[in-house]
């Protein structure tokens, strides 16, 4: 009986999953829900870039950002010297992170941290994009956008108490979009005095951290808390506008502002060798200071002397006291043909003491090679008085401080209120249908200003060098695209411009004269001014309406006495 209600059973469940599944597929079949409705298939054309983005998370910031630039040959160049780099980053790490620990490890009562392994691993960070903001600045800005998902090997051996605790950091991944500003731009190696480095949104980081050979970060809820802590802490320090300031170098020396003056007086040269067949020499002496680029000073000719007096005083801007030199030749003077060199000597002036006159006689030389033979030969000598002046902090001329100073309202300017100052540089691409000799016009409250001159480069290199003006200031340019005018307007006013604006006009005067087309305006542009009352200083480039390409740069600067 037990045997027929076995074979009975099994006959019955294999019959009842026979009629269960038949069932099932007749209900499936012909019972389907009517609201099911096929998916829209749309091409990724059709797609806005919200939904690319969501789809394809992974695409590079330049593929995304029409502003960000391809940067493949940046990590070409990081990718064959990663193992250089990786070496030298951990060398710079450990140097930075000794003297740290040393200062720490006493207030915690723990004998040493030591680092057992530290290397960033085969894998080097890639770019995925890089901005590049254009100012009219001292600087260069960029932002770059970059992802790191190394094997770095990071192993930090605990000693306290006796005990021995290791620490190790593995699977490291950092994706982050910082700001990084070089400024201000000098004209001395690396070409720059600072780095700053911001962080524009807070950065991904994810890591594995081991203690004693066990996974931490697998504690529920512990690695989201460490990640979102690492997160706060570093936006609370580097998140914009917050910086890290990287010090390159000192900028006032970079910039070799002048630091002192140096007095040289040419008192008299004896016993010159003649270099003409036929008389005696007509001998001078030209001086000036190594690393500048200002002409030579000169003295008289003394003609027909081998042992001139001159007695002749010169004052040189001196901008680096520590690496330059002062370089003299004598020369003989022809008045057909190039000038014969009598001898020179050089005076480095780390050997003249400050505010003390100094009496040098010098022998001339051929050349400052040491190793000449020629030199041994008499070529007679030069006598001179020195003195250096270094600048008081009283003394530093104005034209050398920094620019992005702002000055100070003058004297008896109302409490509330200030000097607005408006300097007009130049104008770029702005062109004339009939003439193009440009000048600015300005409309301040009822008030009417224009620049009076154009200066290119070479008569502005005349006007720094000889401080001479020019001979006729109202002379134009003719047919300048690119005029530079470097004029400066002031309005003193009782209360600050908040809520005023300039009104500016790039105009065309004819040259020629006669009644058709005498003006020519080549755009204009509205600035309101409460950005400058906020910023202090605005120095922009903005573009001209009704020009086609025309650009103008204008420094907007509010002064007050405070």
């Amino acid at each position: 009986m037990g045997i027929v209600s076995t074979i009975l059973g099994f006959c019955g469940f294999g019959v009842g999953i026979s009629i269960g599944l038949v069932i099932g597929y007749y209900l499936f079949i012909y019972f389907q829900p009517t609201d099911v409705k096929d998916p829209i298939v749309r091409p990724l054309v059709e797609q806005d870039s919200k939904t690319l983005q969501r789809l394809l998370p992974e695409i590079p910031q330049w593929v995304k950002n029409p502003d960000y630039d391809r940067v493949d040959w940046l990590n070409k160049f990081i990718e064959n010297m990663w193992p250089y780099l990786d070496k030298a980053i951990c060398k710079t790490a450990r140097t930075i992170a000794k003297p740290i620990i040393a200062e720490q490890i006493p207030k915690y009562k723990i004998d040493s941290v030591e680092f057992e392994a530290l290397t960033l691993g085969s894998l080097p960070p890639t770019f995925q994009g890089m901005k590049i903001y254009v100012t009219d600045e001292k600087e260069l800005i960029m932002e770059p956008c970059m992802k790191w998902a190394g094997n770095p090997n990071i192993m930090v051996a605990v000693k306290a108490f006796g005990l021995k605790a290791t620490v190790q950091v593995v699977d490291l991944q950092v994706f982050a979009a910082p700001r990084i500003t070089l400024k201000p731009l000098v004209p001395s190696f690396p070409c720059f005095a600072n780095i700053f480095v911001s962080l524009m949104e807070k950065p991904h980081v994810d890591f594995g951290l081991k203690l004693l050979g066990a996974d931490v970060m697998a504690i529920p809820g512990l690695y989201r808390l460490v990640q979102e802590l690492i997160k706060d802490q570093v936006a609370n320090m580097y998140l914009w506008p917050k910086t890290l300031q990287v010090p390159i170098m000192d900028p006032a020396k970079a910039m070799k502002k002048p630091v002192g003056i140096l007095n040289v007086k040419v008192v008299r040269a004896m016993k010159l060798k003649k270099k003409d067949l036929l008389g005696a020499s007509d001998p001078y002496v030209k001086m000036k200071l190594t690393e500048d680029k200002l002409p030579s000073k000169k003295t008289t000719v003394k003609h027909k002397n081998l042992n001139p007096e001159w007695n002749e005083e010169f004052n040189l801007v001196v901008k680096d006291p520590e690496s330059q030199a002062l370089e003299i030749v004598v020369y003989d003077w022809e008045q057909v043909g190039k000038h014969d060199k009598m001898g020179m000597n050089v005076i480095p002036l780390k050997e003249l003491t400050p505010d003390e006159p100094k009496v040098l006689t010098l022998d001339l030389l051929k050349n400052m090679d040491p190793n000449d033979a020629q030199n041994e030969k008499s070529r007679g000598q030069i006598v001179l008085e020195a003195l250096y002046k270094p600048f008081k902090d009283s003394e530093i001329p104005k034209d050398v401080e920094d620019s992005d100073e702002i000055q100070k309202a003058p004297e008896g300017t109302p409490a509330g209120g200030g000097l607005l100052v408006i300097i007009f540089h130049e104008a770029q691409d702005v062109e004339g249908k009939h003439h193009t000799n440009p000048y600015a016009r300005l409309l301040f409250r009822g008030e009417e200003k224009k620049t009076k001159s154009i200066m290119n480069d070479d008569k502005k290199a005349i006007l720094a060098f000889d401080k001479h003006p020019l001979p006729n200031p109202t002379m134009y340019i003719k047919k300048n695209r690119d005029p530079r005018w470097e004029e400066e307007f002031q309005f003193p006013l009782e209360e600050p411009p908040t809520n005023d604006r300039i009104h500016v006009e790039v105009i065309s005067t004819s040259s020629r004269m006669g009644l058709l087309h005498p003006k020519e305006t080549l755009g204009y542009v509205d600035i309101n001014l409460s950005d400058v009352v906020s910023n202090k200083r605005i120095n922009e480039k903005y573009h001209l309406i009704d020009s086609k390409n025309g650009k103008i740069q204008i420094e907007l600067q509010w002064r007050t006495s405070s």
